[in-house]
């Protein structure tokens, strides 16, 4: 291989055919595979942007079938690679179906040089201006918010929240249940905030034992203690110019908390053992699923530093409370799933997205990822139904509400976004399914505030 010559993958088990496409593009780096699976042992050590592939491949040249099964597999391990087919003159039915398995041309053999010269060519400009595509778009992304799905009107508020303090300085306390995506918000007001460049260090106070944590947090000079050889850094130093994310605050020990709320005040830190006062500047951002204020009530934690982490409160409803959010983010997740696994584009089915959007979720998004994760793995083809995910639905009674316009904009609201989520938002799909024209669901989610 060499950095001048991109990579060109032949599949065909003519030897005399193979020199000829060898000589005739020798401007790329030709690599020939005979059969398929020694094609996909190719594919996998080389990735080559463009493949040129015979249908009629060992055993059976004359049928295509082993050709066709080769396009699937290569469009599963590598989506984005071309694939030229080369069909004979009378074939024109089955280039036909390779193109619907997603190959990007074909040609008949006998080829002419030229043309296929001029195909190839195609394919790689094509390749190259998708990924500068998908590179640009990726970019445009805004990073922080990349990871945040939902539609939900609640958690579209708190997205804006989150823009609005990221560029101050302000200690930020997150609240929600287990699995709401608590860091995913902390991280979203790092990358969001002039600090981005600078680190974003996260530490679970409740992961680590209270004998060990005081010296995690401040670092620890040389001697302090049996085992200390050498200076260490605490959590905080290191965070030093960014920020720290402090998770489970509300299981910080309270002989800790003191000197916490001490640091917070004066911004000078000392390391276990040590007697020097340390400047540091760094941003606190703090996360928890308890209820800090009865704990403020028990005695469990200090009111003082309660309103010094609290200079703004961000909380996160759980999966339950967001209306439709749980089948947008299954659609989200299977296709993340896919690409991970190496997988074709799976579906979700509508038994699935039934008991997706019926089920409670008590471990909320992380508990809704693991279960798609577990579905995409065990699932036999491209589709997910609802034994594929293996949910429990209960069924739980909403309390009646009396006001006749009330009842109707909030059903019309509730099954607004429990369509959209279903249908992964193809508003055309869901203009059909809600019964109304596309104009009135445009006015409908202007009304709501969806976006």
């Amino acid at each position: 291989m060499t950095d001048e010559r991109r990579p060109l993958l032949i599949v065909e088990d003519d030897p005399a055919l193979q020199k000829q496409m060898q000589w005739a593009f020798d401007k790329y780096e030709t690599i020939v595979a005979s059969d398929r699976e020694s094609a996909i042992a190719q594919l996998r050590r080389y990735e080559p942007a463009v493949v040129t592939m015979d249908l009629g491949l060992p055993p059976h040249p004359d049928d295509p079938a082993e050709g066709l099964r080769l396009l699937e597999e290569i469009r599963a391990l590598a989506p984005a690679t071309k694939v030229i087919v080369l069909t004979g003159q009378n074939d024109r039915a089955n280039a036909l179906k390779a193109i619907g398995l997603g190959a990007h041309d074909f040609c008949t053999k006998p080829f002419e040089p030229e043309l296929l010269t001029w195909a190839i060519d195609r394919a790689f400009r094509v390749h190259d201006l998708q990924t500068e595509n998908a590179r640009l778009q990726a970019a445009q992304e805004s990073p922080a918010m990349a990871g945040i799905i939902t539609r939900d009107p609640a958690m579209l508020r708190i997205c804006r929240t989150i823009e609005k303090v990221a560029p101050t300085s302000a200690t930020i306390l997150i609240l929600g249940e287990s699995g709401t995506g608590k860091e995913l918000f902390a991280r979203a007001l790092h990358d969001l905030s002039p600090r981005r460049k600078e680190r974003f260090v996260a530490i679970n106070c409740a992961a680590i034992p209270e004998t060990l944590l005081e010296s995690e947090l401040f670092g620890y000079e040389k001697g302090a203690f049996t085992g200390a050889a050498k200076q260490t850094l605490g959590k905080i130093e290191t965070a030093n110019g960014g920020t720290l994310f402090l998770d489970e605050i509300g299981d910080l020990p309270f002989s800790l908390q003191a000197k916490l709320l001490r640091f917070l005040q004066e911004r000078v830190i000392e390391r276990v053992g040590g007697r020097q006062e340390i400047p540091v500047d760094v941003r606190i951002v703090c996360a928890t699923h308890q209820s800090l204020k009865a704990y403020i009530e028990q005695g469990k934690f200090r009111e003082d530093l309660y309103y010094r982490l609290a200079e703004i409160v961000v909380e996160i409803p759980p999966l339950r409370e967001r209306q439709g959010d749980a089948a947008l983010l299954a659609h989200g997740f299977a296709r993340k799933f896919a690409t991970e696994q190496k997988r074709p584009s799976m579906t979700l089915l509508p038994d699935a997205i039934e008991a997706i959007s019926a089920y409670s979720w008590p471990g909320n998004v992380r508990e809704l990822e693991n279960v798609i994760k577990r579905a995409v793995i065990m699932a036999d083809g491209a589709a997910i139904g609802a034994a594929d995910v293996g949910l429990a639905v209960t069924v739980t009674q909403e309390p009646d509400a009396l006001n006749l316009r009330q009842v109707r904009e909030v059903a019309e609201k509730n099954a607004l976004l429990r369509v959209l989520g279903r249908v992964n938002g193809n508003l055309s799909k869901a203009a059909e399914m809600l019964g109304i024209s596309r104009p009135t669901l445009y006015d409908l989610m202007h009304r709501f505030g969806l976006k």
